[in-house]
C-alpha cells in the first residue's frame, strides 16, 4: 500500500473554503445575467452606472450583435470580465435605476386611472386627489373633466383628456417632488 499524505487541519480548512464546480458555474451564470441586464439598458442610464472601460465597451459591442451564438459568447465574455471586479456597486446602481422606473410606472398608471375614473363620472375621486395633492385646484379639475366629456360627446379628438392627464401628472409630481 502506498503511503498517502496525511491531511492536517489546514488542508480540511482549505477544502471547506474552496468553491465547488457547481457554485462557480452558478456565480458565472449570475454575472452573465447581470451583463444581460446591462445590455438591455438605454445608453444614458448605462453611462450613469460608471462601468470600467473594458466592460463598458463589451456591453456596447453586445448591443450591436445580431447572431445568437455570437451574442451568447459575448455574454460569457462580459461575465468573465465581471469576475475580475467587485460587482456590488454595479448591482446596487442597477437596482436603484430599475426601482425608479418601477415607481414612475406605478405613478403613471395611478394618474391614468384617476383620469379614466374622473371621465367615468367618479366625482368623489376629486376629494381623494385633493387629499393626496393639496395644491390641486378642484375647480380646474372639474372644468377639465367637463371639457373632456363634451369633446367625447361630440366625437372630437381627446385633447382635453390629455390636458387633464398632464395637469394630474404635474400636481402629482409636485406633491412627490424633491
Amino acid at each position: 500500500m502506498p503511503n498517502r499524505p496525511r491531511k492536517n487541519a489546514s488542508d480540511s480548512l482549505e477544502s471547506l473554503t474552496r468553491k465547488s464546480k457547481t457554485q462557480k458555474k452558478k456565480e458565472a451564470l449570475s454575472l452573465q445575467e447581470l451583463g444581460e441586464r446591462l445590455v438591455k439598458m438605454p445608453p444614458e442610464q448605462l453611462d450613469d452606472i460608471g462601468l470600467p472601460g473594458e466592460i463598458y465597451e463589451a456591453v456596447q459591442f453586445a448591443k450591436t450583435i445580431k447572431s445568437h451564438g455570437a451574442y451568447r459568447r459575448q455574454m460569457q465574455y462580459i461575465g468573465a470580465l465581471m469576475r475580475k471586479i467587485d460587482t456590488v456597486p454595479i448591482v446596487e446602481a442597477l437596482n436603484n435605476i430599475e426601482q425608479g422606473y418601477y415607481k414612475r410606472t406605478l405613478t403613471f398608471k395611478e394618474i391614468e386611472n384617476w383620469r379614466d375614473e374622473l371621465l367615468a363620472g367618479n366625482e368623489e375621486l376629486i376629494d381623494e386627489i385633493l387629499i393626496k395633492c393639496p395644491d390641486a385646484d378642484r375647480i380646474k379639475i372639474a372644468q377639465l373633466v367637463q371639457t373632456a366629456l363634451k369633446e367625447k360627446e361630440h366625437n372630437n379628438p381627446p385633447r382635453a383628456s390629455r390636458v387633464l392627464f398632464r395637469y394630474l401628472r404635474d400636481i402629482r409630481s409636485e406633491q412627490s417632488g424633491p
